[in-house]
């Protein structure tokens, strides 16, 4: 072994004097480049003659600065793949490769070795492939396979052959300290020592890592859409991310980072996964909570409501008298049967019941929304629904022409020429007499035409009316919507009577809200698809492929909206539903009505059971405390047990858990998460724990994943990992109804290695079995 050690060890100096000689050459090439990029862009107009007299000089002049934007354009380009390249080759430096597989090929009679690491490396004559591209199609072998008969596929068809050994190594800049022969190792070492280590302020590339069942999910290339369910602390969201970057490297020609939109949970979310990509090389994808795209679309027209407000109503506002029926709407609008019922709703807007706004122009009414009702219900009735719209806006850009004729004419058109100033005066002078075929040196001899002066300023007053108008702002969007709430009964008849006990509570109660200009979080979503298929939706087509992780948190009405907001995307869907935390999910939810979407031939489910983030005795824990849990399997990596303290007040539950802190801290232990119900008992919690050295409070508001110790909500922590958690008050009171069970397991999941429990009273019901079975020290 100590000899191969040292061959290994040879071939890798070898190796890393290749990486140097290249980022030696491509150091030198990126500052060439820059300077040429410089001097163009400095230059620009001097390499170009600007002659416009003849049209031959103005073609002349037209060819040189487009071949000088073009040489601009290579030069930035190629600056660009150099710099990237550069990038590549340097964190190479640190870690060139970390596995290997000799492969013999059918059909040929030596064996190949195959060095696997982030990106692919040629030695200095460019012939021979020192280390694979982890994405490369032979690559695979390493994570599908253990040593025997083993394929890869590549376009050409299957090759197929035999695996003799499976290599893995630890290396760290440029050093080789271990390598193990998986065939004769159990277990997985290097996956032991990074799961092992702290966490980071940043998730980062899993390559080395990947197991088999996340290996299907990277390079799973079939059908629109792909359902990813997985335990927590299963690896979805990292192989969804390696997956992101393994379809950026298959179909680099056609598909580019910037048509492919992750829709993740929060922007701290997007903060801790942001640097996966770039450390393999790859720009990042788009990435957008799927409230940040409400808020585009919405924010002009009302307030409103975000989820976390939603989930926060709903885990702390129990007593009140409107709870039931909040419950209710939350459920029944992400529900399809609505879906089903706004797009009903659509089809009966075509005989009747669209409204509309009156076209005013100072406090005079030029069309009356009565009149506009009348025109589009008795005209050109047989167009598509959208085409009578827009038939119908052409109707009333005539209608205000028409009063644009009579408008110059009236009193306060002078009165606004007698408030010009001299400015706008010339400006006016100016443009009327370019109007009138006046070249630039005789402007000076034209004299204003009353009249003409007149007929502008009418003009530029009711420009602002027809821009409304282009934008189908004659539409009473809101009272559309409101309309389809004023009457349980129209509700009732569009879902064919398969509606909630709630419905006239549920009418009551979103009426009320559209009144104030506040749009629930529930009705963001039905109330833009309403505005979209009455305007013929807006779609994204250049959107390629979308990811939505933490995707039990989308409502079935969520899904079909995205569905048609990008109808050439591809789909990866991450989620696990024993973490589904906001009300619209039921105990019974799952991605069974997902199929649905694309159709079971485009759709593939892949299920993962094993859970890497935690130790085992934390697994062992957590698994018992949702239905199904059995199903979970725990990585065999060994910790302590989780501990319960229970204490009879607060004072000395602060007191027990800033001593706690202390006591993690004495043994480096990096992140420390204090995990609390609600923003509302998260405040509270930082408040009376301010005593703690550098602690943080993370709010939905928060824009940046930080380490340390912090005070966050349950459901901020989704996502996100963290070397020990403390579960603020895991009582009775606190934990004690049976729909807080999956937001008390999500909290407790997200600790790798330590978890805490503290009780202020009697504890949660979900930890009696638990207690019992011994999986949790007391």
């Amino acid at each position: 072994m100590d000899k191969q050690f040292k061959m290994e060890q040879k071939r890798l100096e070898s190796v890393m004097e290749t990486v140097r000689e290249e980022i030696s050459k491509l150091e030198e090439e990126t500052f060439r480049r820059k300077n040429e990029v410089i001097h163009t862009r400095k230059h620009f107009w001097d390499e170009v003659k600007v002659n416009t007299d003849t049209f031959d000089d103005y073609l002349e002049t037209i060819i040189g600065l487009r071949q000088e934007a073009q040489a601009l354009s290579v030069s930035q380009s190629t600056h660009r793949h150099a710099s990237k390249r550069l990038s590549i080759l340097r964190r190479m430096q640190r870690v060139p490769y970390f596995g290997r597989i000799d492969f013999l090929e059918e059909g040929t009679s030596t064996e190949e070795q195959i060095y696997i690491g982030v990106s692919t490396l040629f030695d200095a004559s460019g012939e021979n492939i020192l280390i694979y591209d982890w994405r490369a199609p032979i690559s695979s072998v390493y994570y599908e396979y253990q040593p025997g008969p083993a394929k890869y596929t590549i376009p050409e068809g299957v090759i197929e052959g035999l695996l003799e050994k499976k290599w893995q190594y630890i290396i760290r800049d440029g050093i080789l300290q271990s390598m193990f022969d998986t065939s004769l190792t159990i277990g997985d070492e290097i996956l032991q020592q990074v799961l092992g280590k702290g966490t980071d302020k940043q998730m980062h590339n899993i390559v080395a890592t990947i197991q088999q069942e996340q290996n299907q999910i990277i390079r799973h290339d079939r059908g629109s859409l792909l359902i990813v369910h997985g335990a927590a602390g299963s690896g979805k969201t990292s192989a969804a991310l390696q997956r992101i970057a393994y379809l950026l490297y298959k179909y680099r020609e056609n598909l580019r980072a910037d048509q492919i939109i992750l829709f993740s949970p929060n922007t701290i979310f997007n903060s801790y996964v942001s640097n996966v990509l770039p450390e393999l090389g790859e720009e990042n994808m788009q990435q957008v909570t799927f409230q940040e795209y409400l808020d585009r679309k919405l924010i002009k027209e009302f307030q409103v409501e975000n989820p976390y407000q939603q989930l926060e109503y709903v885990l702390t506002a129990e007593n009140t008298q409107l709870y039931r029926s909040r419950l209710a709407s939350i459920r029944f609008k992400g529900s399809t049967l609505f879906f089903e019922a706004v797009q009903s709703y659509l089809q009966s807007l075509e005989v009747s019941g669209m409204l509309f706004k009156d076209i005013i122009f100072r406090g005079e009414p030029i069309v009356t929304a009565r009149q506009i009702t009348e025109r589009f219900y008795n005209h050109d009735t047989s167009l598509r629904f959208h085409s009578r719209l827009e038939k119908l806006k052409d109707w009333l850009i005539n209608k205000i022409k028409e009063s644009q004729k009579l408008q110059w004419k009236r009193p306060w058109v002078q009165e606004e020429i007698e408030l010009l100033s001299n400015e706008d005066y010339h400006k006016a002078r100016i443009y009327l007499a370019k109007k009138q075929g006046f070249k630039r040196e005789a402007i000076a001899d034209y004299e204003v035409d009353p009249k003409a002066l007149a007929k502008l300023i009418a003009n530029q007053k009711m420009k602002p009316l027809r821009k409304r108008i282009k934008a189908y702002r004659f539409i009473d969007f809101k009272g559309v919507y409101r309309q389809l709430f004023s009457d349980s009964l129209r509700i009732n008849q569009l879902v064919e009577g398969e509606t909630t006990k709630d419905l006239a509570a549920i009418c009551t109660l979103t009426q009320e809200m559209l009144d104030e200009d506040k749009l629930f979080y529930e009705d963001a979503t039905p109330f833009l698809l309403l505005k979209e298929m009455i305007l013929d939706f807006q779609t994204n087509s250049s959107i390629k492929h979308i990811v939505v992780d933490e995707a039990q948190d989308y409502s079935p009405f969520q899904f079909e909206f995205l569905k048609r907001l990008f109808p050439a995307a591809r789909m990866t869907v991450l989620g696990d539903f024993n973490q589904a935390i906001f009300a619209h999910a039921s105990e019974k939810s799952d991605f069974n009505t997902l199929t649905s979407l694309y159709g079971p031939d485009e759709t593939e489910v892949i299920n993962i059971a094993r859970s890497y983030r935690s130790t085992k005795p934390i697994i062992e824990f957590t698994r018992r405390l949702v239905p199904n849990g059995e199903s979970i399997i725990p990585f065999e990596r060994e910790g302590e047990r989780p501990m319960l303290q229970q204490l009879d007040e607060y004072d000395e539950l602060h007191g027990c858990i800033t001593s706690k802190v202390e006591n993690y801290r004495s043994q480096g232990v990096n992140s420390i998460a204090i995990i609390c119900k609600s923003a509302e008992e998260s405040l509270r919690a930082f408040e009376s724990l301010s005593r703690i050295d550098g602690i943080k409070l993370l709010k939905s508001s928060s824009i940046e994943y930080e380490q340390g110790v912090v005070v966050i909500p349950s459901y901020l922590a989704k996502g996100i990992e963290f070397d020990a958690v403390i579960i603020y008050d895991a009582s009775e009171q606190n934990y004690g109804d049976e729909s807080l069970r999956r937001i008390f397991y999500t909290a407790c999941t997200r600790a790798m290695h330590y978890l805490q429990l503290y009780s202020v009273g009697k504890p949660s019901p979900f930890l009696r079995k638990v207690i019992e079975e011994g999986f949790l020290e007391t």
